[in-house]
């Protein structure tokens, strides 16, 4: 029984086989279950885990996870979970469910817990504000290490953490930053304000919460202080929330830039119709595009026909110029989502692309020339594709590298227009060249 798997204990109905699992693994792997589970397998585990290690399995669990878990729940133990929950995290939950649950989750709560979570809920969503943890260990400067500790001791129950403690003037007003760590080791007469970093950067409750969550990854921060519009301290962002926050951007570009709809839940709770749903609007919108390649081909049917060789090597040159673009476009993407470019990059992206076309397409146009003489035995064909192939790698990676860029200054996500896009743009003009330039260097054309 010890190397079952869960699933397989479920199957058998082992009642003492299940609880003895969930007691050996740790909240996240048990959360990985359940979000593997059908609703009522869910609902069932989770019913066997007691009080306070439900707690810490429901809050590994996504936003769509735990909705299908209360709903199984009665009354009781359904106000009890959601009342334990932390804000952000409620308030995350509240966001993605549907109005009538929400309104059952808020009506079950304590009037404290209500008005926190009713907060949070007043911010835009993709908002630091939502996001952020309103329980924070707030202390003065005047306070000296020692009372400074005792305040911690005895406000620190209730809060999300204690290892970033915010310093705040009498209006709240943020003045800087201590680390516990720096209470802990520092002579207990030691004023704040001596030991408080003015210098660490915070967010207004209204930012973009990716922008923060990465400002966190780049500076190094266990919490992020949040403010408002007035700079008065209203809650921090936590590192564990930041890294949601960032996993959850990232996986929706992943989705865009493979040509899909980004879905909620666990991949393999997630129904057939669901995925499929998901992919087939890209690909319907993708084949529309392609129209534009058939529509190149249709247009040089003449020149086709009279050198059949040319057809010989479409697919390389559309499949080379293909990669090329969209292995420029996941490397913009990839260095806007980690601010390493701005939209004021363009040209300069333009340029730098432009070099590692040239050296791409000059080293693979080498071993085609080789390779078309060897298949067909035409010179002119052979320069023909060669040609080709060093202005296809050229402008595909000119329009890999720059189309994200120019998508983020007109307010559409880089992801979006990435490597699909790409892919059918690029195939497309790629052939424009390759007919154009086979018509400048073949006698027969």
């Amino acid at each position: 029984m010890a190397t079952d798997t869960l699933s397989e204990l479920v199957e058998a109905n082992d009642v003492p086989g299940m609880q003895q699992w969930l007691g050996e693994h740790a909240p996240y792997e048990i959360a990985d279950e359940l979000g593997r589970s059908d609703s009522l397998t869910a609902v069932l585990l989770f019913r066997l885990l007691d009080k306070d290690r439900a707690i810490d399995v429901f809050e590994e669990l996504d936003p769509v996870d735990q909705q299908k878990i209360l709903y199984g729940l009665r009354d009781k133990a359904f106000g009890e979970l959601v009342e334990a929950m932390d804000p952000d995290d409620r308030a995350r939950l509240l966001g993605e469910a549907p109005a009538k649950f929400a309104q059952r989750v808020l009506s079950g709560l304590s009037e404290g817990e209500r008005a926190m979570t009713a907060r949070l809920l007043g911010y835009d969503e993709g908002t630091v504000g939502r996001h952020m943890s309103p329980k924070a260990v707030l202390l003065r400067g005047s306070l000296t290490a020692q009372q400074a500790l005792a305040t911690v001791r005895a406000k620190g129950i209730d809060a999300e953490t204690v290892y970033t403690l915010p310093v705040v003037d009498n209006s709240r007003r943020f003045q800087g930053v201590v680390a516990l760590r720096d209470l802990v080791i520092s002579d207990e007469n030691t004023t704040v304000a001596e030991l408080a970093d003015s210098e660490v950067p915070t967010a207004k409750a209204t930012d973009d919460s990716e922008a923060a969550a990465r400002l966190m990854q780049e500076a190094n921060l266990l919490d992020l202080t949040v403010v408002d519009s007035e700079d008065r301290v209203i809650g921090l962002l936590t590192i564990d929330d930041a890294v949601e926050v960032i996993e959850a951007a990232d996986t929706e570009d992943v989705a865009r830039q493979s040509a899909t709809a980004p879905w909620t839940g666990h991949y393999m709770a997630v129904s057939v119709l669901q995925l499929a749903w998901s992919r087939v609007i890209w690909l319907m919108l993708l084949l529309l595009a392609a129209s534009l390649t058939i529509g190149v081909l249709d247009f040089f049917e003449e020149e086709l026909e009279t050198v059949v060789q040319l057809a010989i090597f479409i697919p390389m040159l559309v499949g080379t110029g293909g990669n090329a673009g969209a292995q420029a476009a996941t490397a913009a993407v990839r260095a806007l989502a980690v601010g390493e470019l701005r939209t004021g990059d363009v040209l300069r992206v333009a340029f730098r692309e432009s070099r590692v076309g040239l050296l791409l397409g000059l080293t693979l146009a080498a071993v085609t020339f080789v390779l078309g003489m060897i298949l067909v035995g035409d010179l002119n064909v052979g320069i023909a594709v060669s040609l080709s192939l060093v202005l296809i790698c050229v402008w595909a990676a000119i329009i890999g590298g720059t189309m994200p860029l120019l998508a983020k200054r007109v307010g559409i996500d880089p992801a979006v227009v990435s490597a699909p896009l790409v892919t059918t743009f690029v195939d497309a003009t790629g052939l424009v060249f390759y007919f154009l330039i086979a018509l400048a260097v073949h006698p027969a054309l």
